[in-house]
């Protein structure tokens, strides 16, 4: 038996759709299943700068626990808070999710960048049916701008030392 016994030439589209390829090709992605756990909660974990936000959301009224303490306390301007509601707001599920995290390293802005990641992938834990939403705002890529190192004879990462003609 030869190599092009089971071979057949393919000059055009409509010889694909003869041979029943096209119909593989443009078949629809498996159902995505939510991932909870015994409790009813979705896990991810969210990133952005030098922190890390471990994530877990289940139903509820709206409440925010961060490090033990609530939203207002741990993110006291009103911007940060308003960046970690952003995903709820945008899947129009605000008031509907409890929000439970750990967030470590980093400042507070990149804390607040990284519960909204996290927050944004727990979602899409919860509902699959959310992750095209998400995603085309933009909150489930994670921002890969961090600090730059510095380098040797160099002040800071980029910056010379002050140049001295004498």
């Amino acid at each position: 038996m030869s190599a092009e016994a089971g071979r057949e030439t393919v000059r055009s589209l409509a010889d694909l759709k003869d041979l029943g390829v096209a119909g593989t090709v443009a078949a629809e992605a498996p159902k995505r299943e939510p991932k909870r756990d015994a409790q009813g909660r979705a896990y991810a974990t969210g990133r952005r700068k030098d922190a890390v936000a471990r994530v877990w959301v289940k139903p509820g009224s709206g409440k925010y626990e961060i490090n033990g303490r609530t939203a207002e306390q741990y993110f006291a301007r009103p911007v940060l808070r308003m960046l970690i509601a952003q995903p709820f707001l945008v899947a129009d599920r605000y008031n509907q999710f409890d929000v439970y995290c750990t967030v470590v390293g980093g400042g507070l802005s990149g804390q607040a960048g990284a519960v909204r990641h996290g927050i944004s992938r727990a979602l899409v834990n919860y509902e699959p049916d959310l992750r095209k939403i998400l995603k085309s705002a933009g909150f489930l890529t994670r921002d890969p701008r961090v600090v730059e190192r510095k380098k040797y004879g160099r002040a800071k990462a980029r910056r010379s030392f002050q140049f001295s003609k004498r």
